[in-house]
């Protein structure tokens, strides 16, 4: 019987999402020959409520910072690796990482002999169809890690020369709420100033248009499974509906703090590296939560997309080189982007600060913002990339560590 790891990092109350979760655990090992870990990493200052939806359910894992602290410890002690504080700072940051909570979730996942992860968010919850929950899970599980060829998705595009290598990855998108936080201005040209600043240089302004037409926006409501196995396009997927086989093991995730999208580097490192996936139509419904509306979390929402589009200006240069999944020539091409001028990064993010500011309202407040935090933002945004070299040069001895150290509950 394989091992696998459901995991929901999250940060906020979520009741809710974590009683689907479960039931979704609980179908797994009905249905499917596995025994499946439920991995909550729990930052949230409602501990004790997830834990009460969490007692019924069977081999749980929840996690507060401390407990994820004190295993991170032991793994980098045992790892050997060099800047070890600074490799501790790079997995539980004290700043927002959606990237950093995934890579713990990956070496607890190796720790408890986990083979693959799958990964749900604390925003989101299944459709219904039929009267019935529709979990990604079940998607997940006929293909993932088996060799392509043994899929039983409907419908297959891979190249015949890649039938016998293992599915890596198999994921979905999303329906219901956009996956940023601009829906108020969607159709505004506003709007487009600020989406179509994370093309990369020199996209034509039709390309752009395509761009911010198909960004952030979800698919159809499930109306029956429809599942093809391909290499994926990363347009295609979203991080809180995606599992990895073998994948996450090899390379992490960029460890930014603050910055929306650091969390997706595998998705486009599986589809440059030409790794088979199969992408379903079992999406996952996402939704904003109050916090995000408030005037507070409206502008620290807001900020953290600022840092997404100044990361995208390396992060576009490391897509564009990758051929593979080898860490050693992933970690060159990241260090590589970061001797790029800064100068291109400056234009974009004085353009960013335009666009907030045209819009008006409270989206000028982000637009002082950005003005006065100019110069951090800019330093953040390269040190960020090359934290993430270092972070991928030590990851197979913290993977290889974690392997033999116990996770301990709280």
């Amino acid at each position: 019987m394989r091992r696998i790891c459901l995991t929901v990092p999250t940060n906020r109350e979520c009741t809710d999402t974590l009683a689907e979760v479960v039931a979704e655990a609980a179908y797994a090992a009905k249905y499917f020959d596995v025994e499946v870990c439920l991995l909550v990493l729990d930052s949230s200052a409602d501990f004790a409520a997830h834990a009460r939806v969490l007692s019924g359910a069977e081999n749980v894992w929840h996690l507060d910072e401390p407990a994820q602290r004190e295993f991170l410890g032991r793994v980098i002690r045992r790892s050997g690796v060099s800047k070890p504080d600074l490799m501790a700072d790079l997995m539980l940051p004290d700043g927002l990482s959606y990237g950093a909570c995934t890579n713990r979730a990956f070496l607890i996942a190796a720790a408890l002999g986990c083979e693959s992860v799958h990964r749900r968010d604390s925003d989101s919850f299944f459709q219904t169809y039929n009267g019935e929950k529709i979990f990604p899970i079940h998607a997940e599980l006929l293909s993932l890690g088996k060799p392509a060829h043994q899929s039983p998705a409907a419908e297959h595009r891979l190249d015949p020369s890649l039938r016998d290598a293992a599915v890596a990855m198999v994921g979905a998108s999303f329906v219901g709420e956009m996956s940023v936080d601009l829906g108020e201005i969607r159709g505004q040209e506003g709007y487009y100033d600020l989406v179509s600043l994370w093309a990369a240089d020199g996209t034509s302004d039709e390309e752009k248009r395509a761009l911010v037409e198909e960004s952030f926006t979800g698919s159809e409501s499930f109306s029956g499974d429809q599942s093809v196995l391909t290499v994926v396009d990363p347009m295609r997927v979203d991080m809180h509906n995606i599992s990895f086989h073998g994948l996450h093991e090899r390379i992490p995730l960029l460890p930014a703090t603050d910055t929306i999208g650091s969390d997706y580097f595998l998705i486009h490192v599986a589809h440059r590296a030409r790794l088979p996936g199969v992408l379903h139509n079992r999406h996952i419904v996402n939704f904003h939560t109050s916090e995000r509306k408030t005037d507070v979390g409206f502008v620290a929402y807001q900020m953290r997309f600022a840092k997404f589009i100044l990361s995208m200006y390396y992060l576009h240069f490391i897509y564009q080189r990758m051929t593979d999944d080898n860490p050693a020539t992933i970690a060159a091409i990241v260090r590589e982007s970061t001797c790029q001028s800064r100068e291109p990064n400056e234009a974009r993010i004085d353009r960013l600060e335009r666009a907030y500011r045209r819009i008006g309202g409270r989206f000028a407040v982000v637009a002082d913002r950005i003005r006065d935090q100019r110069e951090r933002l800019l330093i953040e945004a390269r040190r960020d990339i090359e934290d993430f070299a270092l972070l991928i040069d030590a990851w197979a001895p913290l993977v290889t560590a974690a392997r033999t150290t116990s996770v301990r509950h709280v």
